[in-house]
């Protein structure tokens, strides 16, 4: 029997070229939100829902239910909206078991006290690699794809599949592996397994940075384009050749603009550090750290 064709409606937001989506089961009024955006302004350290409130709007105007609120990973480069929408909608809050681990390494370079749990405690599931859940009549797959980050995954939901950052559009290429805990031969075996769901199965990007030659923003693909056409590991790239690019790559990338105050609030599952005797939040800049 084929997988259920889930209905998949984008979020996108340019200023972190990031995409969220919700994906409803075609049969009933559930649905589950991936990887979510809270707005963020740097200069003045203010956040806003605006983009959150949109895809609130879209499931209120169309009576969804919210099972699932799922995370690929814990983003460098925009904050989650996760608890803003666990609030509106009741749903549990999901991501990889290894977050424990981006949680060990973050908490020590962030120099974070006792009261920051490192178990994982602030997400409502922590999935394994294997496990499977359902969004309705939706059945849903977990696959761990570390070498991003170690606590990557790609949340398999009938023909469609969630890969985070693990892949890009096929002429855009991958995902770099030089934050800790990243790893460029993991990766390219991570990526083997995506490569090893059905031809047909649809892929939906967690950003778009629009390659070269290439006008507009795209968000959708296939198992069997990325295989063939991924600018950095299709066509029957090898593990080493992989590596060798990924590694020399990388090594001229820029952090990105946002991970200091993203990868401290995210690994929180969202929510923003505890307040100072003074009533107020802070995040914290270490110096020449990254």
């Amino acid at each position: 029997m084929s997988a259920l064709k889930p209905v998949v409606t984008h979020f996108f937001d340019e200023p972190t070229n990031t995409y969220s989506y919700v994906v409803k089961d075609p049969n009933s009024s559930h649905c589950a939100i991936v990887d979510s955006v809270l707005d963020f302004d740097y200069a003045a350290g203010r956040t806003s829902t605006e983009s959150a409130e949109r895809i609130l709007k879209f499931i209120k105007d169309n009576h969804l239910t919210v099972d699932w609120i799922l995370e690929t990973h814990v983003h460098a480069d925009h904050l989650s909206a996760a608890p803003f929408l666990k609030e509106h909608t009741g749903a549990q809050l999901g991501i990889g078991e290894h977050i424990k681990t981006v949680q060990e390494t973050f908490g020590k370079a962030f120099n974070e006290g006792t009261e920051f749990q490192r178990d994982g405690s602030q997400f409502d599931h922590l999935f394994a690699d294997g496990d499977t859940f359902s969004i309705g009549e939706l059945q849903a797959q977990v696959l761990h794809t570390p070498g991003h980050t170690p606590a990557c995954l790609t949340y398999v939901i009938g023909d469609a599949a969630f890969v985070g950052d693990t892949l890009f559009m096929p002429d855009y290429g991958t995902a770099r592996c030089d934050f800790p805990g990243g790893d460029a031969r993991t990766l390219y075996r991570s990526i083997q397994k995506v490569f090893a769901l059905p031809d047909q199965t649809r892929l939906f990007m967690c950003h778009d940075y629009k390659a070269p030659d290439r006008d507009e923003y795209a968000f959708e693909t296939t198992v069997a384009e990325e295989k063939q056409n991924n600018v950095h590991v299709g066509g029957g790239t090898t593990e080493d050749e992989f590596v060798k690019m990924r590694t020399e790559r990388d090594a001229t990338l820029n952090m990105p603009r946002l991970i200091l105050p993203s990868v401290q609030i995210n690994m929180r599952a969202g929510h923003l550090p505890q307040p100072e005797n003074n009533g107020q939040r802070y995040l914290k800049l270490p110096l020449n750290l990254f």
